[in-house]
């Protein structure tokens, strides 16, 4: 009787095969988990350089096993080897694979080895390689913010609560997102620390009876903490998962409040920026439109991102120990979260490195929002005026300009000595937006 269970690695105790229903929703939590095949290997070909080590295997088993698993590495990654849907996940592929390849001696590849400790060795060297191209993807973009920013030097108005407040430069706005990213990397990288311990030898809970070298395989495999100190933590841990998401959610935070701003910047409303064609969509019905589609597909799908970490921390929140099913969806939240943060990683590097200023516009709504009142104020407690008193005078100040419709700089000396005394000639270089970028700790902003 042929085996039903000739793609997976557990059918001994079973008499039946399983139902197809169950097949299909076993697998559909895998999401298309192809990507794990080369951490699996190599997770693979240090577990059998320990094997031979530790005399489990003869150096001719070990050497057969080593080459049978770089042949299946070599083919996969030059795409004659494929991963298909009949084999139940990565680690039955490889291994029967193997089998396949190079016979019985591949039988041997999983002795001091469970699925349990496999899948996790897996999907951390995966998690940490992804983690350090985010980072790379990160410093990308934060050059481009920074290169973009030093040639677009140009006043602009500063807000909060979305109303104009005081004067800023672009330059020093979009180094505010710079500063953000630099956070995001901080963070990243503190991950890849924490997450530094290898789970390889934890077995399925309880490590195994075999006289093994964790710390070889640990050595091997590039974890710089080696291997994780209680075999039902290093199983059961989905914590690095869960903090990179967590990090990337923040990250595609910071992303989306600048896509907000380019969707502000750009309407005619503002009008601040204007972003490059390949970047943006037009209208099936009013041929004027030019909708900053790039950004706001950032905006929307940082929601995706937050989705796919909660529905991991759901996952895990009533979870004994050790190993649960559950923990499958790791690979589905993950992989597509990290989807995401690239391809908007990408495309707002793009975006803001293609983006052209406005600098005249910028100016003109500068000077239309009273942007200089604090100076004003500040200058009135140069000159001995309680900060509270001074406060008082500049809002009656704004409230005749608004009522005239004049700007406060376009007020002559005599009508702002209406308001205080103390005012002279040089509250006119005092107020200057130029002037007022230069002035002490706000040179920064040029």
């Amino acid at each position: 009787m042929e085996n039903p269970y000739k793609t997976r690695l557990w059918g001994g105790r079973f008499r039946n095969d399983e139902d197809k229903l169950m097949q299909d929703f076993n697998q559909s939590g895998r999401g298309g988990t192809s990507w794990l095949v080369v951490p699996d290997i190599q997770g693979s070909i240090a577990h059998v350089k320990m094997q031979v080590k530790c005399n489990m295997l003869t150096e001719e088993e070990g050497e057969l096993l080593l080459q049978g698993l770089e042949e299946l590495l070599r083919e996969y990654n030059e795409g004659t080897l494929e991963y298909t849907s009949e084999y139940e996940d990565v680690h039955s592929f490889v291994e029967l694979k193997l089998i396949q390849r190079i016979g019985e001696t591949g039988k041997k590849l999983h002795t001091a080895r469970s699925r349990n400790d496999q899948c996790n060795v897996d999907m951390k060297l995966y998690v940490k390689q992804q983690a350090a191209y985010v980072i790379e993807l990160i410093e990308a973009f934060q050059n481009t913010l920074k290169n973009t920013a030093d040639e677009n030097p140009w006043i602009m108005p500063g807000y909060t609560h979305l109303q104009r407040a005081q004067v800023v430069t672009l330059k020093y706005y979009l180094m505010a997102y710079y500063e953000m990213m630099e956070r995001d990397k901080k963070r990243l990288l503190s991950a890849l620390e924490i997450m530094d311990e290898s789970p390889l030898g934890c077995g399925a809970l309880a490590g195994t009876t075999h006289d093994i070298d964790r710390a070889y395989t640990a050595e091997l495999l590039g974890f710089k903490g080696g291997p994780c100190k209680n075999f039902l933590d290093g199983v059961s841990d989905r914590d690095f998962v869960l903090e990179t998401m967590s990090d990337f959610s923040i990250l595609m935070m910071h992303l989306s409040r600048l896509a907000e701003e380019l969707i502000l910047w750009t309407s005619a409303e503002f009008g601040f920026v204007v972003l490059d064609d390949k970047y943006t969509t037009g209208s099936s019905i009013m041929p004027q439109k030019k909708n900053a589609d790039g950004a706001e597909l950032v905006r929307g799908r940082t929601g995706q991102v937050y989705g796919d970490l909660f529905t991991l921390l759901c996952a895990m929140k009533g979870l004994p120990l050790a190993y649960n099913k559950d923990m499958q969806v790791d690979k589905t939240t993950f992989s597509d979260a990290l989807e995401v943060v690239v391809g908007s990683l990408k495309i707002m590097e793009r975006m803001i490195g293609t983006m052209k200023a406005k600098p005249e516009t910028m100016k003109k709504a500068v000077k239309k929002g009273f942007l200089n009142a604090t100076e004003v104020a500040d200058y009135l407690v140069k000159k001995g005026v309680p900060f509270r008193e001074a406060h008082g005078i500049v809002g009656e100040i704004v409230i005749s300009c608004e009522d005239k419709e004049k700007a406060i700089e376009e007020l002559s000396l005599e009508e702002l000595q209406m308001f205080s005394n103390v005012f002279e000639n040089d509250i006119f270089e005092y107020i200057d937006y130029e002037s007022i970028l230069k002035k002490g700790i706000k040179k920064e902003m040029l």
